[in-house]
């Protein structure tokens, strides 16, 4: 909260990197949890591996795959924002400045959750076993792709919630909390596509009470 989000005329490129050292270590520390489950299942598979003396690469490569996505997302959403503050959408505190703005990101998030794509990024994520079998292959360069390929079906479920932190406070501790909740919740419990769609309903119920 100390960087300078003072208008756009006054950041520097420090600025900038800060920002983007920012959303990178939040989107770790949000996202990292919610692929416990499945590195725990790929432990498994390296552990029966090792018991046959067969070839296996640890899981940190994975891990490594999967936060290469989230940098990448990190860096656009940090564009994003410097462009949001030009706009004067968001405050100097990194929270919506436009009631409308504030309600469109809420019901589009909400939208989200009911659309084929987040269905289907979220279904992978939810049963990686499939893909697991077909990506699983010995070498660190190939658990960085499959790790990679898994950050993708990740942010294709997750950036709309990510997104949210706009209208709540891109350093709203509680909110970052919630949603990292959410995410932990429709991924990894049962009937996690219910609650995903429960959690549509809530942003989009949450979005018109901001236009009305």
């Amino acid at each position: 909260m100390t960087m300078n989000m003072e208008p756009v005329a006054t950041w520097t490129s420090v600025d900038i990197a800060l920002l983007f050292m920012m959303w990178a270590i939040m989107m770790a520390g949000m996202m990292l949890p919610s692929i416990i489950p499945v590195m725990l299942l790929i432990d498994k598979i390296n552990a029966t591996s090792k018991q046959q003396t067969n070839a296996y690469t640890p899981t940190l490569f994975f891990a490594f795959g999967y936060t290469i996505v989230w940098i990448i997302y990190s860096l656009a959403i940090t564009l994003i924002q410097w462009w949001l503050h030009q706009l004067a959408l968001l405050s100097p505190m990194m929270v919506s400045n436009n009631i409308t703005f504030s309600g469109l990101i809420l019901i589009i998030a909400g939208i989200y959750q009911f659309t084929p794509l987040k269905q289907q990024c979220l279904k992978l994520c939810r049963s990686p076993l499939s893909v697991i079998s077909q990506e699983l292959i010995p070498g660190k360069i190939n658990a960085i792709k499959f790790g990679f390929k898994h950050g993708q079906f990740c942010v294709g479920c997750c950036w709309s919630l990510m997104a949210v932190l706009f209208v709540t406070g891109v350093m709203n501790l509680h909110w970052i909390l919630l949603l990292t909740l959410m995410v932990i919740i429709e991924k990894s419990l049962p009937k996690g596509e219910l609650f995903s769609k429960v959690f549509g309903v809530l942003l989009i119920l949450l979005g018109c009470s901001y236009l009305i």
